[in-house]
């Protein structure tokens, strides 16, 4: 399995591991409760290394990233990010992804770990007829979130610029820690925070890490895992793929009509997406509450009327909202909020009903 340049320290902090898509990567440390509500009210680090990122550069990078991404990257200028996905020609995500714009003709891609080889081929597969030179860099960076109300404070003091001037979806390359380094602000949590990228052997990591962690202390930031991770994500309705979007969900259907630019020209899966739009969508992702104490699973089968006509794409105690709360797609007649529907756990039906979405977000 792989590791990213922080496993000696994880080891040492006795953190629980699990292989996440080839990786050998922390599921928990003091706990997903405990981790999950750092972030909440304070605020928690992860080790997200195991993203991928993948350079795109050359005359024609903005014309490659309008034909194979769905959002329109030409809005971007340099120092912004911009949320979008890879499409294939039924109009459903190879990948959804992270588009930085570094230059007028050079773009970085964060992307997911379980998908980074088949993103970067099929990339390379596609950038045949354009002018651009695309590199697959994952095995050079280290990349950190700093997540919570107070990861501004913790970061404050380690680089050579003002964290506030950095706005929600903009980047800056600067010195962070002494050492040159990507800082940005997006997040997968649903709550304010930073990501730092740099590049470095296990001992750079490693220090970076620890002045995080010290800087942080007074702030009661803790080490965060996947399992915080995922519930914090699902909390504010945040995709995850394989789960909720795959190749056979299309962006409409998934709620992700926003990031599907039409407007812009032709890109992959366009006329398919466009077509759907017009006749209109037959199902769904949409957010639910399980009125049970049991939360639902991932892959439980989802009964109307007594008919099995989905199941879960994701599902779990959320510890902020002290909620049972999940995902998954249901027919476009039963979408709406308040609608009552049966999820099977093992041999007992579960109450369910169709709620607004995200299901938390954070105050301004």
């Amino acid at each position: 399995m792989k590791r990213t340049r922080l496993y000696r320290i994880f080891k040492s902090m006795n953190a629980k591991m699990i292989e996440f898509f080839g990786w050998e990567l922390p599921i928990e440390f003091s706990g997903i409760i405990s981790e999950h509500l750092a972030v909440r009210e304070k605020v928690g680090i992860f080790d997200v290394s195991h993203m991928g990122e993948i350079r795109i550069k050359g005359k024609d990078s903005l014309k490659f990233l309008q034909f194979l991404t769905s959002n329109d990257p030409a809005k971007l200028v340099p120092g912004k990010i911009q949320y979008t996905a890879l499409t294939t020609p039924k109009g459903t995500p190879v990948d959804d992804l992270l588009t930085y714009r570094i230059s007028e003709d050079e773009f970085f891609l964060v992307v997911n770990a379980s998908n980074t080889e088949k993103d970067f081929k099929w990339i390379l597969e596609h950038s045949k007829g354009f002018d651009v030179e695309v590199k697959n860099e994952s095995d050079e960076w280290t990349q950190l979130a700093i997540q919570g109300p107070l990861a501004i404070k913790v970061i404050a003091p380690l680089g050579d610029f003002d964290p506030s001037e950095i706005k929600y979806y903009w980047f800056k390359e600067c010195n962070f820690a002494g050492h040159r380094a990507i800082v940005s602000r997006t997040g997968y949590t649903g709550e304010d925070g930073f990501e730092v990228y740099f590049k470095g052997d296990e001992e750079t990591a490693e220090k970076i890490y620890l002045e995080i962690m010290e800087k942080g202390k007074e702030f009661g930031i803790l080490p965060c895992g996947l399992g915080a991770r995922n519930t914090l994500r699902l909390e504010a309705k945040m995709c995850l793929y394989g789960n909720d979007i795959d190749e056979d969900t299309t962006l409409l259907e998934a709620d992700l009509g926003w990031i599907v630019n039409f407007e812009k020209g032709d890109f992959i899966g366009r006329d398919v997406l466009l077509r759907q739009k017009e006749k209109g969508i037959e199902r769904k992702l949409v957010g639910f509450e399980v009125h049970d104490r049991a939360p639902a699973r991932e892959h439980s089968p989802i009964f109307i009327n007594g008919k099995e006509v989905s199941f879960v794409r994701s599902g779990s105690y959320a510890p902020y909202l002290k909620k049972n709360i999940g995902l998954a797609y249901l027919p476009i007649e039963n979408t709406k909020v308040g609608t009552q529907f049966e999820i099977k756990v093992r041999d007992r039906f579960l109450k369910a009903e169709v709620v607004e979405t995200p299901f938390y977000k954070r105050k301004k």
